[in-house]
């Protein structure tokens, strides 16, 4: 077990390095060579620049039984079915029964945006998101665990 950071905008990493370090669980976080993540713990990968490349890099590299945190749903899509566990930096779990409602959602809301409509904008992060990424993280260690 492993857990991979889609690390281009992934608030959170502190949380997740303190979880795993307790754990003794590696982490490998990846990010495009235009962002500028230092680690003590983690192990960090820089990816060349490009539409979607450090999410080929992070599915690519995920293994059954990783935990995978990303806030891109077509990440989560494929990491799925590889037997991974994907969480987004809020704490929210992907899994099967919600995938396609989020791609669908995804979907809707960039029809509107191309036809010159809004959509609303992200929440803010606030301590609960941080609380919640915490306490799910552990939660898919021990499931993973179980399960191994």
């Amino acid at each position: 077990m492993k857990i991979i950071i889609d690390g281009d905008a992934c608030p959170g990493i502190s949380i997740i390095e303190k979880v795993a370090k307790n754990r003794n669980i590696p982490v490998v976080i990846y990010c495009d060579i235009n962002h500028c993540i230092k680690s003590d713990y983690s192990e960090v990968k820089i990816v060349d620049s490009g539409f979607q490349s450090v999410d080929m890099f992070v599915i690519n590299e995920t293994k059954a039984n990783d935990i995978v945190v990303s806030q891109d749903y077509g990440v989560a899509a494929i990491c799925l079915p590889k037997k991974a566990k994907v969480i987004n930096p809020k704490g929210y779990i992907y899994d099967e029964s919600n995938i396609d409602r989020l791609l669908e959602e995804r979907h809707l809301a960039q029809k509107i945006r191309r036809g010159g409509g809004k959509t609303s904008n992200p929440k803010k992060r606030n301590k609960e998101d941080n609380l919640r990424l915490e306490k799910n993280l552990i939660r898919l260690i021990g499931l993973i665990n179980k399960d191994i």
